[in-house]
């Protein structure tokens, strides 16, 4: 497959706080350049970091066809994408990401977690872009998953941007501070989607915190024999040491702070109960970027035979 030279993207949705990084990171990125971003509150304004002609627009689905970009990212919410896709059909460009999880059960579309298949990416046309929480539970239980006796617990706790931009009390400061504040204990969306993906059950706890941004993910692993803890640690290393977006702590536990404006996700805490049958681990990364549009853009780098990394050697804070 002939990588490009360049290409020209457009963003739909690009108010949200997943848009603002994507903006971000096609600022920076060398082989991709802005074709428009889309926003219908911030129509008019200049879109930040970029030149003052370049400004937010407010496109029907038709005119956003029609402007021809060869990459287009829907940063919607859940359920919005219908439109779009449908008039994007009429003159379809190289590549659709879709950041809400419209997709991540459809057969017709590649689920984007690139670590754990990335081969399925190479010259796909639509990707399903992986939740911030799936996509933590995921690296923190696939390298266990055969080993796995009992469906996974996996207790979870989010800054409150992974609540979106739409008020609620899950994203209202007021109500957060000196809270944790559980929800939807069963049944949770992304608990579907990694139990689907990982085709075993799981059973996740999630939280919201009154910090602004990042995911912590302890899961509690039941294993169907004895490990010992240099095994375990050599089952994450041989899943991820030539990773270069995942970072190892061992039996170090990492935190929200090691991976804030960073594309990475961290794993580390190993614990090991008397026994053997009971491991504990972490994984932690910002849901803004490895759980949102750093994951986007590397997933777009892969399907157009670009390194996976271009663009996000740096911070996109």
């Amino acid at each position: 497959m002939h990588a490009p030279e360049k290409l020209l993207v457009g963003v739909i949705g690009a108010r949200g706080y997943v848009g603002a990084e994507l903006l971000a990171i096609l600022r920076r990125h060398p082989r991709l350049d802005l074709a428009y971003a889309l926003s219908r509150e911030w129509a008019g304004q200049p879109v930040p970091g970029y030149e003052p002609s370049l400004r937010y627009e407010a496109l029907t689905p038709e005119e956003a066809a029609a402007r021809g970009a060869d990459v287009v990212v829907l940063a919607l919410p859940n359920g919005q994408s219908g439109p779009w896709l449908e008039a994007l059909a009429a003159r379809p460009p190289r590549l659709i990401i879709d950041l809400s999880a419209d997709h991540r059960f459809a057969s017709d579309w590649i689920y984007g977690l690139p670590e754990l298949d990335r081969r399925s990416l190479v010259g796909a046309g639509r990707i399903a872009n992986p939740g911030c929480y799936a996509t933590a539970m995921q690296l923190a239980l696939h390298p266990f998953r055969a080993l796995l006796a009992a469906a996974p617990q996996c207790f979870g706790v989010s800054g409150y941007s992974g609540a979106g931009t739409t008020p609620s009390p899950r994203n209202d400061p007021k109500l957060l501070e000196n809270n944790l504040m559980p929800y939807q204990l069963t049944g949770h969306l992304h608990e579907r989607e990694v139990t689907h993906r990982l085709a075993h059950s799981v059973e996740f706890f999630p939280h919201v915190a009154a910090f602004f941004r990042g995911i912590s993910i302890t899961a509690n692993l039941r294993l169907s024999h004895p490990l010992t803890i240099e095994e375990a640690q050599s089952r994450l290393e041989h899943a991820y040491r030539n990773e270069p977006l995942i970072e190892l702590h061992g039996n170090s536990i990492p935190w929200i702070r090691h991976v804030l404006g960073r594309p990475v996700a961290a794993l580390g805490g190993l614990a090991l109960a008397d026994g053997g049958r009971r491991l504990v681990l972490v994984c932690v990364l910002d849901n803004l970027l490895k759980g949102a549009a750093s994951q986007a853009i590397q997933n777009l780098n892969a399907a157009v035979g670009w390194p996976e990394t271009l663009g996000l050697s740096e911070s996109v804070q």
